[in-house]
This record gives structure tokens, C-alpha cells and sequence, in this order.
């Protein structure tokens, strides 16, 4: 199959988080048939790597999992060479140059490692590439990776860290016919939405590239009954900080902001610098031809960085399409990635 084909195959596996094992299943099979490659799987993440002995080792990795499918959003459908469906950005369009380039590039002059994951789109703790770096991290062991993420089949250094918060306003209970016996903790989740409006975010220039932060409320739960003054209300907030933070410095911003009032932290992970300084990184940008620009989303680039191997994000697809019904991919950007990645592994 040409990519694009390939795109739609891979695509027509439906593969929402945790029902993965289908098209990890169909990887695993089209991986063990291409002669020079060492495969290995755990769980649903497939693993295949070069053993050809060169001096330094590339990964190229994708996960198999999407959001949840929409109406309407599978099969895929290919028209006015734009191909239509559920995970065409978020990255099937990715894993399908990744399979193309593992199957037809049999003597690559850097090593590659190439892997596909599960459970990217849920909880950082059932994440395959983070089980895989626990498990097994000698699989993962690179000089550099890249990271098959949507970025318009442009380069995309680093990302930003992200922290989500559960921030309680604490009231007290009455009849709503006798409102002024109680306090009412929806009015006082008031305060701290105006904290968020007020809120100017920073951008903060890393090695180069200019990360923009956020602070926004995206959750909001509180009230008993339509007749009862609510004693309690949680506003969860969502926090996009700079890779110059650590995950402990985020955590002490956001207390600091709502100091007053209770905070538990429920998810967070570390961003990544951009590492666009390594030798194995500026070859890469050099031949895909483009500036780099900063990634503001979290993705799993960070994981590499923890593991001490700098990674970038590449891959086909508008990122702001991403999850969204009317998900899409442009062939152009499909054969535009296969095509410079293929020209990068074989330089």
C-alpha cells in the first residue's frame, strides 16, 4: 500500500483507548514479516528495531489509540485529496508513514527504532510509552526520536508541561427559601474565575523558541438539589506551563494563585526542552527544510527527554483538527512526511 492507503487501512481499525489489541495485533503481524527486523510487544505497544550496527540510533513512534469515535466518523473517505476520518491527525497518518518507512527502508545509515503504543489519550499512569520506559527501557535507548504527533508536517521542538487541579470553595448548607442561613460555595467559586479571568499567561523563550502558557478553568461541579444551598463547589483548572518549570514549581504557582482555598494536584507532567542543539536534531530540521516552532501542547516528547534522549514532534496533520468530528489529513502532508523522513534515514 502507498501511504495514503495505508492511512485509511489503519484508520478503519477501530482503536479507541483501551481497545487497541485489534490494530497492535495487525502491526505486530505486518512488523514480523519484514525481514531485519527485531520485534518485540507489550501489551498493545509493538516494538521494532534495526540490529544493523550503526553508530547511532533514531526512534520514530506513534500511538495506535484515538478519542472516542463520532457519528459519521469512520470508514474513512478520500476527497479532493484531503482523507476524511477518525484518527487521520491524531497520528494514524503518523503510525502509517512509520509502517511504510520500517517496511522499505532495509539499510537505513542510522539505526531506528520504531514504536507503537497504546493508551495516549487517556490517564498519564495507563500510558504504553511511559509503561514500555518503566518496563523496558533499553527498547527506547536513542540518540534522538521523533515523535509521529500532528504539527502540520512541520518540526515542533519540546512541549509544554501540564497540570490539572482540583480547587474547593467550602460553604454552608441551607434551605434556598432561607438562603442567608447558609453560604453559598458556587458564588464563592466566583473569586476564583475572576482570579482566571485576571490571569495574563506568560511566554517564555526556551533555546530559541517562544512557549506560550495557559491557566484556564475547564471543569466545574458543585449543588445538592434544586431547593439547597451548595457547602461545596470544585473548579478543576488546567495549567500549560513553559518546559523551563518543573512539574513542583507548577504545583507552587497554582497553590499560590488560590492561596486561601483548597488544592489538590490530580494529573501532572513535565515538559520538554527542545534539544534542537543535538547533532542527530539539527540534521533532522535540516532536511525537513523548515523554522521549528514550539509545541504548546503536552505530548509524549517528554517522556524521551526524562529518559535523556532529546526528541522532536513531526508528523502529518493540522494539530487544531485534531479530535475534532470533522478530522482530516491532507495526502500532500502524508507523502511530504514519508517523503522527508525517508530522505533523512537514508542520508
Amino acid at each position: 500500500m502507498d501511504v495514503v492507503a495505508l492511512t485509511a487501512a489503519v484508520c478503519d481499525v477501530p482503536s479507541v483507548s483501551g481497545s487497541e489489541a485489534p490494530l497492535a495485533d495487525a502491526v505486530e503481524e505486518a512488523l514480523r514479516k519484514v525481514p531485519g527486523l527485531a520485534v518485540d510487544r507489550d501489551g498493545d505497544a509493538v516494538v521494532a528495531r534495526t540490529m544493523l550496527g550503526r553508530p547511532e540510533r533514531a526512534v520514530v513512534a506513534g500511538h495506535l489509540d484515538t478519542v472516542p469515535l463520532a457519528a459519521g466518523s469512520l470508514p474513512t473517505r478520500l476527497e479532493g485529496g484531503v482523507l476524511h476520518g477518525r484518527g487521520a491527525v491524531d497520528m494514524k497518518g503518523g503510525v502509517a508513514v512509520a509502517l511504510r518507512l520500517a517496511a522499505t527502508v532495509p539499510a537505513p545509515t542510522r539505526d531506528v527504532t520504531y514504536v507503537f503504543y497504546d493508551h495516549e489519550e487517556v490517564e498519564a499512569a495507563r500510558n504504553g510509552l511511559g509503561r514500555i520506559a518503566r518496563t523496558h527501557p533499553e527498547w527506547l535507548a536513542a540518540d534522538f526520536a521523533i515523535l509521529m504527533e500532528p504539527s502540520d508536517a512541520q518540526v515542533e521542538g519540546g512541549c509544554n508541561g501540564t497540570l490539572r487541579a482540583e480547587v474547593t470553595t467550602r460553604g454552608v448548607a441551607a434551605h434556598s427559601a432561607r438562603a442567608w442561613m447558609g453560604r453559598n460555595a458556587i458564588h464563592e467559586a466566583g473569586i476564583l474565575l475572576d482570579r482566571l479571568r485576571a490571569y495574563e499567561p506568560r511566554e517564555v523563550e526556551v533555546d530559541g523558541l517562544v512557549y506560550r502558557e495557559g491557566l484556564n478553568a475547564v471543569l466545574v461541579r458543585g449543588g445538592v438539589a434544586g431547593n439547597v444551598i451548595p457547602d461545596e463547589c470544585v473548579v478543576t483548572v488546567n495549567y500549560r506551563f513553559a518546559p523551563t518549570l518543573s512539574v513542583e514549581e507548577a504545583e507552587q504557582h497554582v497553590r499560590h494563585l488560590f492561596e486561601g482555598y483548597d488544592v489538590r494536584v490530580v494529573d501532572a507532567a513535565a515538559g520538554a526542552r527542545p534539544g534542537l542543539n543535538v547533532p542527530a536534531a539539527a540534521a533532522f530540521v535540516a532536511a525537513v527544510g523548515a523554522e521549528p516552532k514550539p509545541k504548546y501542547g503536552w505530548t509524549d516528547v517528554a517522556r524521551f527527554s526524562a529518559l535523556g534522549v532529546p526528541a522532536v514532534n513531526y508528523g502529518p496533520g493540522d494539530p487544531s483538527l485534531a479530535h475534532r468530528d470533522d478530522e482530516r489529513v491532507p495526502v500532500a502532508q502524508l507523502l511530504a512526511c514519508e517523503e522527508r523522513l525517508r530522505a533523512w534515514l537514508t542520508s
